[in-house]
């Protein structure tokens, strides 16, 4: 396709003696469309040309040399120039681009490049509640996108399946075991002993310090401990598929925290040659004070366990040899912010390349919140996501049944809807703010919405079903589509590329969440204004080809978010 920055760059570029390719960096999409589609500020000319901006754009506007094929007409609006693009080109080069391309947007611009994103990793033997939902949707996205734009991409769910937690779980199953039959229900009832079990130890010390000592047994590798483990392990990874099913997650590896157990000593004796690793009350810390962290990274602790930072420090050496990582990703809640500035810190001391320690970010969100406050599975107040999407496709089984009573596949395009909605529902809000959790907010279907994308495109599909067939771009009479809300849904489908691209640059699904939107109200706009199917052949022809295309382009985005969409609704 046509880049039409780099191309104004270089006509700007004929009378400034600067680089094309640092033009073309100066060079905004204006927000108002009136001041054309592409605007260079001249105020970053005027402290070296010692002239006012304005004055400088209308030089430049006078030397200039501009091929009409290109751009339609040039202007000055105080200090900007403004270029608009001529319309059949800017036509020609996205409708001709779909036509070639089954993946529309698609790019190569990561080859050779491999991303490493850790995300979901929910704790084994405890609900996969709400809270787990942004982890598990965020990555998935940005795990897809990457892909999408030519990167290695690997997924990686990193289990919470070892520490002191477990310790409380062997103990309370060693004290009530018999009285919970986890092999029927096990997230279930293993939670019951684990809040039992935190209860008491709340009450007693004795307790708490043999629960410790159990996770201790754990990492010595007791037989008794071990097999426990494995079977709280399974149990708990086969609930957890039947939520990864209805959300479509898919992961490369699964190794949990339980698989850096015999990496850790490794991690331990680098850190010990450094000289860095000192005592502190019974415990072995990095100081890191003079990295301007006031709080001790703490790598064993009193009773000669590890930590969660020893065990991510493991990680990050295997997943340096194992994936060679150009970034690797860490998706949690901003709680974790001192945890990971810690651990990164840490990591520059075990002796790996810089380009990994530089690689390493943590792609923090906010929390989801009851309207009561912070959810808690020691407390025992939480939501459960399987529950809650159950309870989405319900309701949208509803609201199908209502306004179509006969529409085919009525489960399947419920649930398509009802976990589009949930999913669309996290995404669309700028990943770090706080999210109250409230039934009618989520489960909203109008307005800016997962199922408002979805009935868009249903509706792009009951557009084609009226015609014959789709037209080739070759007939396309390109000066049919030079209106205002064409041009609107051509300058957005031109820029789909560049929206995921910046998706990656702030590791943010919500810009390609609001895209989405922008681009069905666009459709939207244009399809209460015009006719479709009309007399005029050519131009009928057009608007369906437009139509197909918005179709297209709606489906590939909302695959990206993890969206399945219906043919139906």
């Amino acid at each position: 396709m046509i880049n039409f920055k780099k191309e104004i760059a270089k006509i700007i570029g004929q009378v400034i003696n600067i680089n094309v390719n640092e033009l073309e960096t100066y060079i905004e999409t204006p927000k108002d469309g009136n001041n054309g589609d592409y605007a260079f500020p001249c105020f970053r000319l005027a402290k070296e040309l010692k002239k006012a901006p304005t004055i400088i754009a209308n030089e430049i506007k006078e030397k200039i040399e501009i091929d009409n094929n290109l751009i339609e007409k040039v202007d000055v609006v105080g200090g900007y120039l403004n270029f608009y693009i001529n319309k059949e080109t800017i036509a020609k080069t996205v409708l001709e681009e779909i036509s070639k391309n089954e993946e529309y947007g698609k790019s190569t611009i990561g080859n050779g490049k491999n991303i490493v994103v850790d995300y979901s990793a929910p704790n084994i033997a405890k609900p996969f509640h709400i809270g787990h939902l942004r982890s598990t949707v965020i990555g998935a996205a940005l795990y897809k996108i990457y892909k999408y734009l030519g990167y290695n991409t690997i997924g990686i769910n990193h289990l919470g399946d070892y520490g002191t937690q477990f310790g409380k779980l062997i103990e309370g199953y060693k004290l009530w075991g018999e009285e919970y039959n986890i092999d029927e229900d096990p997230i279930n009832e293993l939670t019951k002993i684990y809040v039992r079990i935190n209860n008491l130890c709340k009450e007693d010390e004795k307790v708490l310090e043999e629960c410790r000592n159990n996770f201790k047994k754990l990492e010595d590798g007791d037989e008794y401990c071990i097999n426990l483990w494995k079977k709280f392990r399974e149990l708990s990874l086969k609930e957890f598929q039947r939520i990864y099913d209805l959300l479509g997650s898919e992961f490369d590896s699964w190794n949990g925290e339980a698989f850096y157990s015999d990496k850790m000593p490794e991690v331990i004796n680098i850190l010990e040659q450094t000289g860095k690793l000192k005592e502190s009350e019974g415990a072995k810390i990095i100081d890191l004070e003079d990295k301007n962290i006031n709080t001790p990274c703490i790598i064993i602790k009193s009773n000669g366990s590890t930590t969660y930072a020893t065990r991510d420090l493991a990680a990050i050496l295997y997943r340096a040899r194992t994936y060679d990582f150009d970034k690797a990703l860490y998706l949690t809640s901003y709680e974790q912010n001192l945890h990971f500035k810690q651990v990164f810190e840490v990591a520059k001391l075990l002796g790996i390349n810089e380009k990994y320690t530089n690689g390493l970010e943590h792609v923090s969100f906010g929390m989801v919140q009851l309207p009561t406050g912070k959810m808690s599975t020691r407390e025992g107040n939480i939501i459960k996501l399987e529950d809650l999407l159950n309870e989405s496709i319900e309701r949208a089984k509803i609201i199908i049944e209502s306004k179509n009573p006969k529409l085919e596949n009525k489960k399947e395009v419920a649930k398509k809807v009802g976990v589009g909605a949930v999913i669309f529902n996290d995404l669309s809000a700028t990943r770090t703010k706080d999210e109250i959790f409230d039934w009618d907010i989520i489960l909203n279907f109008q307005g800016e919405t997962g199922p408002y994308i979805q009935y868009t495109y249903v509706r792009t599909k009951s557009v084609l079903e009226k015609v014959d067939k789709i037209p080739e771009f070759k007939d396309i009479n390109l000066s049919k589509l030079e209106d205002e809300n064409s041009q609107n849904i051509i300058k957005l489908m031109y820029n789909f590329e560049n929206i995921l691209i910046q998706v990656t640059e702030k590791e943010e699904p919500s810009i390609l969440a609001r895209y989405l939107i922008d681009l069905a109200k666009a459709f939207s706009s244009f399809y209460n204004d015009n006719k479709i199917i009309v007399e005029d052949k050519e131009l009928q022809d057009a608007r369906v080809y437009l139509t197909h295309s918005v179709g297209k382009i709606l489906k590939i985005g909302a695959g990206l978010l993890g969206i399945q969409m219906p043919e139906k609704m």
